[in-house]
């Protein structure tokens, strides 16, 4: 006989979760197509950042010792030798007492160590610069591999890949990189309640949320979803709507049906499959607590609450952190009322975000459990931890922001 509802802490499902995550494959991808994607190993440079030295501004290319003690009034006389084109390797060497123009980014030609910038300079004729203000060797270039020396970490293993990022590899000559293949997540709404959304709910329906919010959220998450047909509360059913998400995902999320009742069978369902292993059934915590995890061979099952916020709420606690491996963005700020909570659970409260004052006011939203346009005004939520016995007005707290 299974047993029901044994609960387990928030921590302590999220490392039953963590030690049975199922395998993650990588691919090679090249870097039109590695935005958002998480780097399944370091990268390191295979060049130096810059290859050449090369200016960083547009002026004079110089010995640096020629203009020193230079100013307004007693300028540096300098011999110009033309001009170093942008994109090619300069063909003259600067002799002391020389200069050249360099555009910003050109490459310094031998003999020269510094560039003035043109602000500071004048042509005087077709073969003199008088240059009014002194630099030190090295002023305003850049040197050898000093953005990145040859061989250096440019971005590590499970670095999410920005604009930038990608920027930063073509600048170094990496033309592909290998990422974590998304996971992919099947999602199941159960229940003879539900129904499609192009289906006007008669009496004791209701549209299905679940599927909706859901795929939302995994794809958010940085995963693949795939909903698959509503199944009612038929044991043969669910079974065979189960089987087919094992294999053809590396997740599967389940919702309604995850609570003690007649006609509540997702666990005695999972537990029919051979190698399962229930890994909780019960969380202690606010909203949520009938969620259940199920490993089945190498694919995790989770079950989640029937009801769209607790859906969304759980997943967010204990499913995203392992598909989406970015820390989520949080802001503090103060709690704009009392907020009562039980110890011994964690409390998730979704709270709406204001500046009152010059300050970040958190504002609770504490309208009847379930309500989803509670959720839909909600700019993020506060957790309240299972030791905590509620939160106070003005008492400052972290805010874990929506997507």
């Amino acid at each position: 006989m299974i047993e029901f509802l044994k609960v387990v802490t928030v921590q302590e499902a999220l490392r039953l979760i963590a030690g049975a995550l199922p395998y993650r494959d990588w691919e090679v991808v090249t870097l039109p197509f590695a935005l958002g994607r998480e780097l399944a190993e370091p990268v390191y440079s295979p060049e130096p950042i810059p290859s050449f030295p090369r200016s960083t501004v547009d002026g004079y290319a110089v010995c640096a010792a020629d203009t020193f003690g230079c100013s307004e009034s007693l300028p540096a006389f300098l011999e110009y030798r033309g001009e170093i084109q942008i994109g090619n390797k300069p063909d003259l060497a600067i002799m002391p007492g020389q200069c050249c123009w360099i555009p910003t980014g050109g490459m310094l030609p031998s003999g020269t160590d510094a560039v003035v910038m043109v602000e500071y300079t004048e042509r005087l004729g077709d073969d003199t610069v008088l240059v009014f203000r002194p630099v030190g060797p090295g002023e305003n270039i850049m040197h050898i591999g000093e953005d990145a020396p040859e061989g250096s970490l440019l971005l590590p293993q499970g670095h999410w890949l920005r604009s930038q990022d990608l920027g930063l590899l073509a600048s170094a000559g990496v033309k592909q990189v290998k990422v974590w293949k998304p996971y992919r997540v099947g999602i199941i709404s159960t229940g003879n309640e539900i129904v499609p959304l192009d289906v006007c709910p008669q009496p004791g329906q209701v549209r299905d949320v679940n599927s909706i919010s859901l795929a939302a959220a995994v794809q958010s998450a940085a995963a693949v979803a795939k909903t698959y047909s509503i199944v009612p509360d038929d044991y043969d059913k669910l079974r065979q709507a189960v089987a087919a998400a094992c294999e053809e995902n590396d997740w599967v999320l389940m919702s309604g049906g995850s609570s003690v009742g007649v006609k509540d069978m997702t666990l005695e369902v999972l537990m029919s499959f051979p190698h399962a292993q229930l890994l909780f059934h019960g969380v202690a915590v606010k909203p949520g607590k009938p969620t259940l995890a199920v490993r089945i061979g190498d694919k995790l099952v989770v079950g989640l609450p029937g009801h769209p916020v607790s859906a969304l709420t759980m997943f967010g606690v204990i499913c995203r952190p392992f598909l989406d491996s970015k820390p989520p963005s949080q802001v503090i700020a103060v709690a704009g009322a009392n907020i009562a909570s039980q110890a011994g659970r964690d409390d998730y409260i979704p709270v709406s975000l204001k500046d009152i004052d010059g300050r970040r006011v958190a504002d609770p939203l504490l309208g009847k459990s379930g309500l989803m346009t509670v959720l839909a005004q909600a700019d993020g939520y506060i957790h309240i931890g299972y030791q905590q016995q509620g939160v106070l007005s003005g008492e400052s707290v972290l805010v874990t922001r929506f997507d």
